[in-house]
């Protein structure tokens, strides 16, 4: 039976594409988590005020590809001891972020995060935040797999 795992490694374009190519990874959807506003925008998330997160909602098949393994996918996606901001990218909706749908995904996504900040592969600390998994927002189309529809591998980062 499929699961779902929600990630915001800042712009969404680019950490789709990460989990796009794991084995066991059934479909990707970028949208909108962690916020206050009801059917969010992405105008209306890029003004900084809603609160929500820019994600990525992978669906996946966890006898091909376990929740550890798209652990690892997200941490090397992007730079997680950056607050609020991935390379140009910056504000609350580029935030680095887990929002777990169970125990098992919390316990696990803790045990990694501590697990990352132990091996010292970073100087500075960790900041992504790993919180419950609210109301996802689907992001309008033109979002919707944006670097394979334009023949793109990966974002300016």
């Amino acid at each position: 039976m499929a699961e779902i795992a929600t990630f915001g490694a800042g712009c969404f374009w680019g950490v789709e594409a990460a989990f796009q190519r794991v084995p066991g990874v059934i479909d990707t959807v970028v949208g909108y988590t962690g916020g206050h506003t009801e059917n969010p925008t992405y105008q209306d998330v890029c003004t900084d005020e809603t609160g929500h997160a820019e994600v990525v909602q992978v669906t996946f098949d966890p006898a091909k590809a376990s929740y550890e393994q798209l652990l690892n996918v997200f941490w090397q996606a992007h730079d997680p001891t950056q607050l609020n901001r991935q390379g140009p990218d910056f504000g609350t909706q580029y935030r680095t972020a887990i929002f777990f749908h169970s125990p098992e995904q919390e316990a696990a996504a803790k045990k990694s995060k501590a697990a990352l900040e132990a091996s010292g592969k970073f100087r500075r600390p960790i900041a992504t935040e790993i919180t419950p998994a609210g109301p996802f927002y689907r992001a309008e189309e033109y979002h919707q797999k944006y670097l394979q529809k334009r023949g793109a591998a990966s974002c300016h980062l």
